[in-house]
């Protein structure tokens, strides 16, 4: 199994923008088969070394995650939030 968890911080006056691209992204668990759990947190505790949104999702292999990563579907929502955050990190691992 392999979680995949990304961070993001977004730009100022994207708030509402936030909250469409955390639904956007949770709706791609009834779409993408290869994503096995997905979880989606707004942060509640910002402060200057806080992330605003994480990303904590599982899959079987990290082929299913690339297949995940590479999808239409995944694509837009991801395109969707580079428009509107400043920067992300990413951390994958085997469990």
């Amino acid at each position: 199994m392999v979680r995949h968890i990304v961070m993001w911080r977004f730009k100022e006056g994207e708030q509402e923008n936030m909250l469409v691209f955390r639904d956007r992204l949770l709706a791609l668990k009834g779409q993408i088969p290869e994503i096995r759990e997905m979880e989606v947190g707004i942060n509640i505790n910002p402060s200057d070394r806080s992330y605003d949104a994480v990303l904590v999702s599982t899959f079987d292999s990290m082929e299913a995650l690339r297949a995940y990563s590479t999808n239409p579907l995944h694509v837009a929502v991801s395109d969707f939030c580079k428009s509107i955050r400043t920067e992300s990190a990413s951390c994958d691992y085997e469990f």
